[in-house]
């Protein structure tokens, strides 16, 4: 903790326009970290998490809580609903104003979450194509994913912008059938049409490591508290009150638990499956993370030294 904690000194001194990235795969602590150091340098957190800017979803996507937040200020948390689509683009527009805003009011911004594409975003400048939607090739892609199963559709893809699949699993069903739509509509890649612009901040990056069976035994551990917390419970809600299926109801968390309300599972198969799919999930962010020559990674150890 104490090498973290100069070098961002150090960075802070050099840094014009600083932003501070904390990083990592579910589960690796990246909340606690993140307020710690955030109290030390004066800062404010804008979270890069893909399913926490949905409204609703606070057990399902770990959601740090008032208490937990320690007088910290949080952005972009809870701001869609479960029906909206929020997007990239949307994402870091929102994302840029909110840094920009932390650092004029004299501020450290911590750009905190475990969505590799989100945090690429910011930190890379990406020039996000306003691509237009196709009604007759969606409708197309959508059948096909109805008859042949979205591991099909993610295997195409996969050939197609093997960059693209490393951000989302086969079961985001919005995020295929959209990368796909763009390939067949634009003839390239999502990959390829989000070409990196101009850095608009210097970024000091840090991502949390710990051995694979450390991890996967708190990822289970997670899943057995958010089940005790409510998270069936609050799935449920969401049900009553939406319709799905709905982007936000892709995430992990919500479309496990669904056919468990519908009968279809039992509690055990539940658990399973979700301490399954949330270790999978971990896998793919850190062969997103990896590739970064930038990040300063940290072990469990060092953090606590």
């Amino acid at each position: 903790m104490k090498e973290i904690v100069l070098k961002i000194q150090d960075f802070l001194k050099e840094a014009e326009k600083p932003l501070v990235v904390i990083l990592g795969p579910t589960a690796s602590g990246k909340t606690a970290l993140s307020v710690e150091l955030a109290k030390e340098f004066n800062g404010e957190i804008v979270s890069a998490d893909s399913r926490q800017i949905y409204r609703g979803l606070d057990i399902s996507t770990a959601k740090i809580s008032k208490k937990e937040q320690g007088g910290v200020p949080h952005h972009l948390i809870d701001v869609a609903d479960p029906d909206e689509v929020f997007t990239l683009a949307d994402y870091q527009e929102k994302a840029f104003e909110t840094i920009d805003d932390i650092l004029r009011r004299g501020k450290t911004p911590f750009l905190v979450g475990g969505t590799g594409l989100y945090i690429s975003a910011i930190t890379e400048n990406y020039q996000i194509p306003k691509t237009p939607q196709s009604k007759g090739i969606r409708l197309k892609i959508e059948k096909e994913l109805e008859e042949k199963g979205a591991e099909n559709l993610y295997e195409r893809l996969k050939k197609l912008d093997p960059e693209a699949v490393a951000a989302f699993s086969p079961n985001n069903h919005r995020y295929l059938i959209r990368a796909l739509e763009i390939v067949e509509s634009t003839k390239k890649t999502k990959t390829e049409l989000a070409k990196k612009g101009r850095k608009l901040y210097d970024a000091l990056k840090f991502g949390i490591y710990w051995s694979r069976e450390k991890l996967y035994e708190r990822i289970d551990r997670r899943t057995l508290q958010q089940i005790e917390s409510g998270l069936i419970e609050e799935v449920q809600n969401l049900v009553d009150k939406y319709s799905p299926p709905l982007p936000a109801m892709t995430s992990i968390g919500c479309k496990e638990v669904i056919p468990f309300l519908e009968g279809k599972v039992s509690k055990e198969e539940l658990i399973e499956k979700l301490q399954q799919n949330n270790r999978n999930y971990a896998k793919r962010q850190l062969t997103w993370f990896r590739r970064d020559p930038e990040i300063n990674w940290v072990s469990d150890e060092q953090l606590r030294t």
